[in-house]
């Protein structure tokens, strides 16, 4: 017998009643109607096609960008007694086999895969075979160019309405403007599609700037205060170790999550976490999507994120199990420097891709008209030495080539080799009086790359052959040799680059076809970037009304506890007077920075400030050469 909806919800996830819109789109797609969702982070995207799914015959199609999503999302759906099954990497023809045949004769709910899945044979022959009651489509904003995780294997997804052709399609994301929404709905091929945006206000969350020099101490109050779980963002692999061992240092339980540890430390990491073993995560921005931890209250972006988008799908990890939470950025002056270099810097422009593929083509001594499906291995490093081009603008540039099928670009290259050292500086020392053929390879990565003994440290391998005067081959030689010797771990990452010219050399005329896109997307994301700088400068408005706003929503009321908001409350004169005499009666006994005031006092630190501000000026205090408090006798 088949349950409604609303005895599923009961029946498996415990809820009495849906939230917001998802009833109105499990009925839509319950009647063979299209979905185009916009759901925020926390508003149980999930439930909107795992229910109706639930509520048909037939088996489910998700998908779903990340392993570590759909992993989560099956782990869930089992311990629930629901039979999904999720075709992530590392499983061999024979086990997607029969994995494929459990979904056809196992009575399986749900099948979850990754786009590039959906470029195999196997895949799509037995998807056709299957009686597809839905597909979903989550993390939809990846399939639109405009997006800002597009990831072409993404534009695959259209594929699946060929294969199931009578099965509803539901596109979910959690933040996408309104260009991006049309380009879903656009490259799914959505069929007269409900389109249902719920509010992003999210009263719960506290959302805070903070300027400071030392970020530092920011960010160990903030920790300090937090009594839950407690996210810390970063844009490089190098700042979460760093970072992890200062919040270490200062007596935090934390560690580091990012794509270059192993499978088992990632899981052993999260679930140390997931399990309140381990307070803080710091992580690079591809953590916590599809992970669902209620608890945390607090998430802090210790950098500049590229995005409006992507900073509110961040932060809004913070209190989704409704209690009161905090999203806090902190940044300092250099910040917007070091957010357009990176973000915008490494931006290849329409002139730049035809310079690139110019030097592509007679690279490989190609005539004009000719190299259609040729393939050619490309040493990156000499490629781009050989021509002097930007390593960072041209790798974005090959990805530009392939995303507009210019190209063919093979997905296991890496740019660089890296590497660090386990051993003592002594050691080495002594090393290299053994080896010292070895010193002026090993010296001149000591001189290049600071860190190379805290954490694994990314190295050019060329660049290094260049500065002393060798082959790029004898470097790597070197490298295997202080491996063996136990001296560096080292994660050799020099293959060449394996394209595949898709079309005739044609020069700029190739390139023209889509200049006006290229320009499209410069102007999106320097626009994107724009906006979140005006995000971060603005101290006059309430930071949710200037959320909602950026998403469409209009809103009346601030929010009463941002920090633009908290600015601009009345200050009372009273409390402000209490905690001048509890100023006073502390420093009667000995001097204190203005830190150390802040945290023996119970008060908000801004009211402290203020406290201190008006002592000063009333000439009762000043502040000796150590930055401490005295009172002036």
């Amino acid at each position: 017998m088949k349950l409604h909806p609303q005895e599923i919800l009961q029946q498996y996830w415990g809820f009495q009643d849906f939230k917001n819109s998802q009833e109105e789109i499990i009925h839509a797609v319950l009647r063979g109607q299209d979905v185009m969702a916009l759901l925020p982070t926390g508003g149980g995207k999930s439930l909107c096609y795992q229910i109706p799914a639930l509520a048909q015959d037939g088996i489910c199609i998700v998908v779903s960008p990340l392993i570590a999503l759909i992993k989560n999302q099956v782990d869930t759906l089992k311990s629930l007694g629901i039979k999904a099954i999720a075709l992530t990497g590392g499983i061999s023809f024979e086990e997607v086999n029969q994995l494929l045949d459990n979904c056809l004769f196992g009575n399986y709910k749900f099948l979850y895969l990754s786009p590039e899945r959906l470029q195999q044979d196997l895949i799509r022959d037995r998807i056709q075979q299957m009686n597809v009651n839905l597909i979903a489509i989550d993390e939809a904003h990846c399939i639109s160019q405009w997006g800002n995780d597009f990831r072409p294997a993404y534009l695959e997804c259209s594929l699946l309405r060929e294969m199931a052709p009578n099965a509803p399609v539901i596109a979910l994301t959690a933040t996408a403007t309104d260009l991006v929404v049309q380009d879903i709905c656009d490259n799914l091929n959505l069929q007269d599609p409900l389109k249902v945006k719920d509010s992003f206000a999210r009263n719960n969350i506290a959302f805070s700037v903070f300027w400071e020099e030392d970020k530092n101490y920011r960010l160990k109050e903030l920790c300090r205060e937090c009594k839950s779980s407690v996210i810390v963002y970063v844009r490089s692999r190098r700042m979460t170790v760093e970072i992890t061992k200062f919040l270490t240092h200062q007596g935090h339980t934390a560690t580091f999550f990012h794509g270059g540890i192993s499978k088992k430390e990632k899981e052993d990491r999260l679930n140390n976490w997931l399990g309140n073993k381990v307070k803080i995560m710091v992580a690079t921005n591809a953590f916590g999507m599809g992970i669902d931890k209620a608890d945390v209250g607090l998430v802090i972006h210790h950098q500049i994120p590229d995005s409006m988008e992507n900073y509110f799908q961040e932060a809004g990890r913070a209190g989704r199990n409704g209690e009161p939470a905090r999203a806090a950025m902190i940044v300092n002056q250099n910040d917007e420097t070091q957010v357009r270099n990176q973000f915008l810097g490494a931006l290849p422009n329409v002139d730049f891709i035809k310079l690139l593929y110019n030097k592509l083509n007679n690279y490989f001594q190609i005539p004009f008209g000719e190299g259609s499906s040729e393939t050619f291995q490309l040493p990156f490093n000499s490629f781009c030495d050989t021509y002097k081009l930007n390593g960072n603008l041209t790798y974005n540039g090959l990805r530009m080539l392939d995303q507009n099928s210019v190209i063919s670009l093979t997905e296991s290259f890496s740019q660089k080799t890296s590497i660090q050292f386990i051993t003592s500086k002594s050691t080495i020392f002594n090393y290299l009086d053994k080896q010292q053929v070895l010193a002026p390879i090993i010296q001149t990565i000591l001189r290049t790359y600071g860190g190379v003994f805290d954490f694994e440290t990314k190295i050019n391998t060329l660049l290094i052959a260049k500065k002393v005067n060798k082959t790029e081959k004898e470097v790597i030689r070197t490298l295997e040799k202080l491996e063996k010797d136990e001296i560096i771990v080292y994660n050799a990452q020099h293959s060449d680059l394996e394209i595949t010219f898709l079309v005739p050399r044609e020069d700029e005329r190739t390139i023209n076809i889509f200049a006006k896109k290229i320009k499209q997307i410069i102007a999106v994301k320097t626009d994107n970037v724009s906006q979140i700088l005006a995000y971060v400068k603005n101290r006059s408005v309430c930071r949710n009304t200037q959320i909602l706003a950026y998403f469409g929503e209009k809103t009346t009321a601030d929010c009463g506890k941002c920090d633009v908001c908290i600015q601009k409350n009345p200050v009372d004169h009273d409390i402000i007077t209490l905690i001048q005499h509890e100023i006073f009666r502390l420093l009667n006994s000995t001097n204190y920075s203005s830190r150390d005031l802040i945290r023996l006092l119970t008060y908000k630190e801004s009211s402290v400030i203020l406290a201190l501000q008006g002592l000063l000026e009333d000439g009762k205090i000043s502040v000796n050469t150590t930055n401490q408090y005295t009172i002036n006798r």
